[in-house]
């Protein structure tokens, strides 16, 4: 399994997230609140995610009331893309501007409410699986051109998954690779990739037909959920520049790149070539993007809220509201109207080592204890997000709402709860060493969670972590902590994505991600056995059982917060939307008022 770092980024930037929300609203999961200001103008609160037919992955996006075609919309960001050929591809800003430049075999169709529906993108549906999971077969659309008007084909589809074993391409996603190969982590000793002339026998393609085939070592009931990150976008061999490619990658979507000045800017044109008919996702109403690179992000929202000159028609492009401006943006009435916020799509938690503390009575205290409304009041209260019962993010397919520790009724904690567990286990005063990623934000709810926890009848131990190395420490396997900050976000949205590389015993290890070094044998089973259920609805009622059960009979997890980001932009920006699936604004439905 890779590091899942589409949208949290958790080995270098999550620490700070807490503290970039102030103040405000409450929904969904969130539990009791105060009168505060309420949310955005438009909240998205875990749009659930379905699958779509054939007639869904047909072009064109469906129109957006009052848009209409022309000018420019501006993005404002502290910094440049730090990729832009799709292969390597992985983070989350990057995959921003990848929905307007390529295209993959599958996408997602987002609606005005922010609910997801996998269609086909560059095929004609989500695909056809056979062979028990084993086999996938995809058509491509007619009409599917380059941006200089040549037909993209399979042959393309193949190339962009073949190079991706070139030795420069080290930053993409390996599921696919891995499905192929059956080999792991050294999947890479299965292929030398595409440049020598030789095909990965496992891909067979039919230029006639427009089919492409894959032939999985491996099953994956949801491969066609995987088939929509940009890691295997289609690359034509014509175009591939190799190294170069990352600097100036053809287009087979609505826009192409202009120029591109690395760190300063980059200006997006139409591409001729694309035919609305073959996309059923994007609207492509403006005649360009224009993006500004190293704008702060505190200057950057000061700009949109004073909407003057350019930055009437601006948007941010991945950076929220921070705590400086979050009263100023939902309290003004006029400014709120310009704003739009939703979840992040993974789960904060805080990861109990279950090979220290073994008795699952103290776990299962640790979850009454924990302050959660303190925490979020720390991080700004309930505009912040939703407080977390489950393993699963909202957004994942088919996960269920539970509360197994009464969370959202005693947010605050249950002191008495947690006492007669730890009585009846006949861990009275027991020491519990708690790590975190030392930050001022953190540095504050140390003192809510030692409390709580003396509270509950522990013995706290409080262990700041310099933050620079935090995710190497809590990552070992014989590091000296009971309890660790930690958080995850799903690179697709189904449940195997999260529960998988967190609970698997095959993932426990220095670097690797089952940080509560969770073993055991149901689990494991668990996880082999949903993992290849064909029909996602049923596999999404097993994943939502299995976390459940996990969260009741292990109780290897307190689940924290659902974290929310908002956004403000410019007051002649239309169609300005959260993206449910990277936590940013969905560039293609914006449009220029006029």
């Amino acid at each position: 399994m890779s590091l899942s770092r589409r949208n949290f980024v958790i080995a270098t930037s999550v620490a700070a997230a807490g503290s970039t929300l102030l103040s405000a609203c409450s929904s969904g999961d969130s539990g009791s609140g105060s009168g505060t200001p309420s949310g955005g103008a438009t909240e998205y609160t875990g749009a659930k995610v379905t699958v779509g037919t054939k007639a869904d992955s047909t072009g064109p996006a469906p129109e957006i009331a009052g848009a209409k075609k022309g000018g420019t919309i501006y993005g404002l960001a502290p910094d440049d893309f730090s990729h832009l050929d799709p292969g390597r591809i992985y983070y989350a800003y990057n995959s921003t501007v990848a929905l307007l430049l390529h295209r993959c075999l599958t996408g997602y169709k987002i609606d005005s409410a922010g609910k997801q529906k996998l269609v086909g993108d560059l095929a004609t549906d989500t695909g056809t699986m056979s062979n028990g999971g084993k086999t996938w077969t995809f058509t491509l659309k007619d009409g599917l051109k380059w941006q200089d008007g040549t037909e993209l084909t399979v042959e393309d589809v193949r190339h962009g998954i073949e190079r991706l074993w070139a030795k420069y391409i080290i930053e993409s996603a390996s599921y696919v690779q891995i499905a192929l190969t059956g080999k792991g982590g050294k999947w890479r000793d299965a292929y030398e990739g595409p440049y020598k002339g030789k095909h990965l026998s496992e891909i067979v393609t039919d230029k006639a037909k427009k089919t492409i085939t894959f032939n999985l070592a491996e099953a994956r009931p949801d491969f066609n959920f995987t088939m929509a990150m940009h890691s295997y976008a289609a690359v034509s061999p014509k175009f591939d520049t190799k190294e170069k490619y990352d600097k100036n990658p053809a287009s087979c979507g609505p826009y192409k790149i202009k120029s591109h000045t690395t760190d300063k800017s980059m200006v997006l044109v139409r591409n001729a070539s694309w035919d609305p008919a073959t996309d059923s996702i994007r609207n492509a109403y403006p005649d360009g993007f224009e993006f500004d690179f190293g704008i702060e992000t505190l200057d950057g929202v000061d700009r949109l809220i004073a909407s003057s000159g350019k930055d009437a028609y601006a948007v941010s492009i991945y950076k929220g509201v921070p705590a400086e401006r979050i009263q100023k943006v939902l309290t003004d009435p006029e400014i709120k109207k310009r704003t739009f916020n939703g979840l992040l799509t993974g789960t904060y938690y805080y990861a109990i080592n279950t090979k220290r503390v073994t008795d699952l009575k103290v776990r299962q205290a640790l979850n009454h204890a924990w302050p959660l409304q303190q925490i979020r009041q720390i991080y700004g209260g309930p505009s912040s997000g939703d407080f977390a019962t489950t393993i699963l993010s909202p957004d994942i397919l088919g996960r269920e709402k539970f509360d197994v520790y009464g969370k959202l009724k005693k947010p605050q904690g249950d002191p008495a709860a947690a006492k007669k567990l730890l009585k009846e286990a006949g861990k009275e005063g027991m020491k519990i060493v708690y790590a975190f990623p030392q930050d001022p934000t953190y540095n504050k709810t140390k003192v809510v969670i030692e409390n709580a926890l003396k509270a509950a009848g522990f013995t706290p131990i409080i262990k700041p972590v310099d933050s620079t190395t935090y995710y190497d420490q809590v990552q070992k396997v014989d590091n000296s902590y009971d309890v660790m900050w930690f958080g995850w976000s799903p690179d697709w949205p189904t449940a195997y994505t999260m529960i998988q590389p967190l609970f698997d015993s095959a993932n426990i290890g220095d670097g690797l991600y089952n940080v509560s070094q969770t073993n055991i044998p149901w689990i494991d089973a668990g996880v082999q056995k949903d993992m290849v259920i064909g029909d996602q609805k049923k596999a999404g009622e097993a994943w939502a059982a299995l976390d459940k059960r996990i969260m009741e009979e292990v109780a290897p997890i307190i689940p924290e917060m659902y974290q929310r980001r908002y956004y403000v932009y410019g007051n002649k920006v239309g169609g300005a939307q959260f993206d449910p699936n990277f936590s940013a604004t969905l560039l293609y439905k914006t449009f220029v008022k006029a």
